[in-house]
């Protein structure tokens, strides 16, 4: 082997395989453009062999060089389990971790808890990914991901996060100027706010169609964040998730005994990456967490309560 290549230079290769982008695989190893594609060439010229082809889109895998990603996975795995055995655990879990997860679940629930992940776990970064679209595994645009669905196929790890429910709700100001809800049938009579139906890429965000058949949104955004705010200003009625609206003083639950839709939130990753200190660091602080708040993912019902029920808090 051309005594120029070092195993260093696989964390430079996984970096920009993971990313396909020299720039942003540079900000994820905290060095320069300059210096990753020196190692990629060394790399290349090394192995003899070309594991990217270049394009103005990015770095792309070779075939080879896609097969390469399993061995420098393989490399990575035992190196870092090293660690783990030689420091018992304690300073083993670092590196970089990116978790592709649903805005609703990033935004409104996981970001209020980051400081406590940051406290727990100071040696890993962690990368966000908080957009409606969630991104591949398979294409190593992620490490983790919180999903809606479990993969059904696949070598992907997949474990139940948590449970929740979704209600309609509308604010008291937009129910006091229009005619009150007692059934399914008296929705058709009002405006809605919910997702642009094209974009909507998973059934499970496709809600209207459950409340009621032929029922659309008037205002539609890809963004639950806009959606919250739409309706927060009178637009409509909309369908949210029982752990973000809960905390909107402003929002009334609609139909609270006669309508509640019912989710799970997946965390999956793949299989090589479940044992990873790092990954797995992150699965089980997501899953704790999870864990001691499943009570603010689902509304308790109360027999009792009726028709246009007030949010109650938890």
């Amino acid at each position: 082997m051309n005594p120029n290549f070092t195993w260093d230079d696989l964390q430079f290769f996984l970096a920009v395989a993971r990313t396909g982008q020299l720039s942003t695989a540079a900000r994820r190893l905290r060095t320069s453009h300059a210096t990753v594609s020196r190692r990629i060439d060394r790399l290349e010229f090394a192995l003899k062999v070309k594991l990217f082809e270049r394009n103005p889109r990015g770095y792309v895998l070779t075939s080879m060089g896609q097969r390469f990603v399993e061995t420098a996975e393989r490399i990575e795995r035992e190196t870092e389990q090293l660690q783990l055995d030689i420091n018992d655990g304690l300073t083993a879990q670092r590196g970089v971790v990116r978790l592709s997860t649903l805005e609703g679940f990033g935004n409104f629930f996981l970001a209020d808890r980051l400081a406590d992940f940051a406290e727990n776990y100071p040696n890993v970064s962690l990368e966000l990914v908080a957009i409606q679209q969630i991104m591949s595994l398979s294409r190593k645009e992620a490490d983790i991901q919180v999903a809606l669905t479990a993969p059904k196929a696949g070598p992907y790890h997949s474990e139940v996060l948590t449970p929740y429910t979704l209600h309609v709700y509308g604010a008291r100001s937009y129910l006091s100027k229009h005619p009150p809800i007692t059934g399914r049938n008296d929705l058709a009579a009002h405006r809605f706010v919910g997702y642009i139906e094209d974009m909507i890429f998973a059934p499970g965000l496709d809600y209207l169609g459950e409340l009621q058949p032929g029922l659309h949104a008037h205002f539609q955004s890809s963004s639950i964040l806009t959606q919250l705010k739409a309706v927060r200003q009178g637009l409509g009625l909309c369908v949210l998730p029982y752990f973000i609206a809960q905390q909107e003083e402003d929002l009334e639950i609609v139909l609270a005994e006669e309508i509640e839709l019912k989710r799970t939130y997946w965390l999956v990753c793949h299989r090589d990456l479940v044992a990873v200190p790092r990954v797995r660091a992150v699965r089980e602080f997501l899953m704790q967490i999870a864990r001691e708040h499943r009570a603010d993912f689902a509304r308790e019902t109360t027999p009792l309560m009726t028709g246009v029920r007030r949010l109650s808090k938890s």
